[in-house]
């Protein structure tokens, strides 16, 4: 048997943009992932992400030689939480039978001798990954953790997107799923001039990562005074949405409805007044398809680049830079705002023509907000027939359903804490608007349709400026 010579740590480079080191985990990949072919490398989870990737042998080096320089150059929240993690984890492994080789830093991928080197040959990762948890040199390890360099390379780049196809009545469109930022620590911004308009929840916590992943942004909210802790971190104000766009190469907006997102555009020193030939307009707000439609064609009539970008997420999301960005549009500012998605947000995807990104959010939606309600549900029955909800949760959260979505919302309802993440009054907005898109096709949304009179329910009792989970107020009163 061979043993690959590697140090317990070993550092990643993200694939978008100039990544910092990211911390990794070896471990066993899905049963019908298969390696790449003719390539050294390993399967690697990456710490404070959900990201996995097939890692080169030659990318690997050591942890402890290089974490001083690697911390020095990323000051990113998700780095050091994910480097937080690997140094509670050797914590928690000290005084056990392994010897953590984080001593050893002479062990350097770079320097594989001659016979400990993978072959083609070599058995499939997750037999090498047993051959792995072996002895070094004398040491004994059993654990894997690693930092890992990623390339550039051609493969990586395939293990890291992925290509969909939507079959629609119209004809199939291509979808793409990048990881915009899963590993952004750092990341290089545009030298394009950002605006932003909206500094609500969601807003709030865009406009921050922006500014702190180093972009130029201009600010505008319709409560002035919001604008002011922006101004501090370096923001510029604007004091029109028209004066935004007007000097910005590419706006945002991100306010509460489809009444909101069209004032913004056409009210007075709206969005539209601004609109240059060239000048790109990025609608993340959450609002029905027509709406989308409607704003395309008044911005691209004007010379303007539309592009729709709503986001999956919540306010506590938003703040760590982990949304999922949904877009649809013209494709040149999706791509434009590649920088600008990889700060927000851990994952982007491209969906096609204007429209296709609201209509998969509201389903998206749809499903989140029917969801919450069922759990709501679920807990009162739990406590009406003479049950814990306590323990409920805890049951629930060892089953298949376990999620961080499940556990903190029931742990909120438990705790009477409503304090919102994702406002009421808005998930109720989007079950009403994909209720009416399926309307539009004839299709039927009877499970949204209950869970919507059951936010109905919670609004007429004053929880609409509370969290989604105060939707579990419907059911007691």
């Amino acid at each position: 048997q061979r043993w690959v010579n590697f140090s317990l740590m070993m550092f990643l480079r993200g694939k978008l943009g100039r990544y910092p080191p990211w911390p990794g985990k070896i471990v066993s990949p899905p049963k019908d992932l298969k390696k790449p072919r003719g390539k050294k490398c390993f399967f690697v989870k990456f710490f404070g992400t959900e990201d996995h990737a097939w890692i080169k042998v030659e990318q690997l080096k050591p942890y402890h030689p290089h974490k001083e320089d690697m911390v020095k150059i990323n000051k990113g929240k998700r780095f050091q939480q994910a480097v937080d993690a690997v140094e509670e984890y050797l914590k928690k492994a000290k005084g056990k039978e392994s010897v953590s080789l984080l001593s050893t830093s002479h062990y350097v991928a770079q320097s594989i001798p001659p016979h400990c080197e993978q072959t083609d040959s070599d058995p499939e990762p997750s037999s090498v990954q047993r051959l792995v948890a072996g002895t070094v040199s004398g040491f004994k390890w059993e654990s894997t953790l690693m930092l890992v360099v990623l390339s550039l390379s051609l493969s990586l780049s395939l293990s890291l997107s992925l290509s969909l196809s939507l079959s629609q009545d119209t004809g199939s469109t291509s979808i793409q799923a990048a990881d915009s930022t899963a590993v952004n620590g750092s990341i290089t911004p545009t030298d394009k001039r950002i605006g932003f308009l909206g500094l609500g929840l969601m807003g709030s916590g865009i406009v921050s990562n922006l500014l702190k992943m180093g972009h130029v942004v201009t600010v505008w909210n319709r409560t002035a005074e919001k604008c002011d802790l922006f101004i501090q971190e370096g923001a510029r104000l604007g004091r029109t949405p028209a004066e935004v766009v007007s000097m910005c190469d590419i706006t945002f907006s991100c306010v509460s409805d489809p009444k909101a997102a069209r004032d913004l555009v056409l009210g007075p020193s709206g969005v539209l007044q601004g609109i240059r030939p060239g000048k790109c307009y990025v609608e993340m707000s959450t609002v029905d398809p027509e709406t989308i439609t409607e704003l395309s064609q008044v911005i691209t009539s004007r010379g303007g680049r539309f592009l729709e970008a709503p986001v999956s997420g919540s306010q506590q999301l938003s703040n760590d830079g982990m949304l999922v960005i949904v877009a649809a549009g013209d494709r040149s500012v999706y791509e434009d705002c590649s920088s600008c998605f990889q700060a927000m947000g851990k994952t982007s995807f491209f969906l096609g023509e204007a429209g296709n990104a609201a209509r998969m959010m509201l389903v998206l939606n749809m499903v989140q907000g029917s969801f919450m309600a069922t759990i709501a549900e679920g807990l009162t029955l739990a406590q009406a027939t003479g049950q814990s909800q306590q323990t409920f949760l805890d049951i629930l959260c060892q089953g298949q359903m376990a999620s961080t979505f499940v556990d903190q919302k029931c742990q909120n309802i438990l705790q009477g804490n409503f304090k919102p993440d994702y406002y009421l009054k808005h998930i109720q907005k989007d079950l009403r608007l994909a209720i009416s898109m399926g309307d539009s096709v004839n299709h039927p949304t009877p499970m949204a349709a209950a869970a919507n009179e059951v936010y109905k329910r919670a609004k007429a009792l004053d929880q609409s400026d509370n969290d989604m989970s105060a939707v579990y107020r419907a059911y007691i009163h």
